[in-house]
């Protein structure tokens, strides 16, 4: 930004949350939605990209997923990054706030 002649901006101080937290139970959850929204991103990736990109993307897939599972305490998610087919397949609405 300096070499274009601007000046660059502070990083924001804070980041708006899905939804309140207010108790630990609430932590617990955004962990669990945080961890669900990275595999969501990953999956993307993992559609997208080729060759060793594509192998990294889906050990953090994988990892993301596992993350989550363990937040959540009570199962995990049946296609991580795919809500759309969890959502379907456990009857359930979606995993996200």
């Amino acid at each position: 930004v300096r070499d274009l002649g601007g000046r660059p901006g502070a990083a924001a101080a804070a980041y708006a949350l899905p939804f309140r937290v207010a108790e630990q139970g609430d932590a617990v959850r955004l962990a669990s939605v945080l961890e669900d929204r990275v595999a969501d991103v990953y999956s993307d990736l993992v559609r997208a990209a080729q060759g060793p990109l594509r192998h990294e993307a889906a050990l953090a897939l994988r990892e993301a997923a596992v993350r989550a599972a363990r937040w959540r305490g009570d199962g995990s998610v049946a296609f991580p990054g795919l809500v759309e087919r969890a959502s379907a397949s456990a009857g359930k609405g979606s995993t996200h706030a």
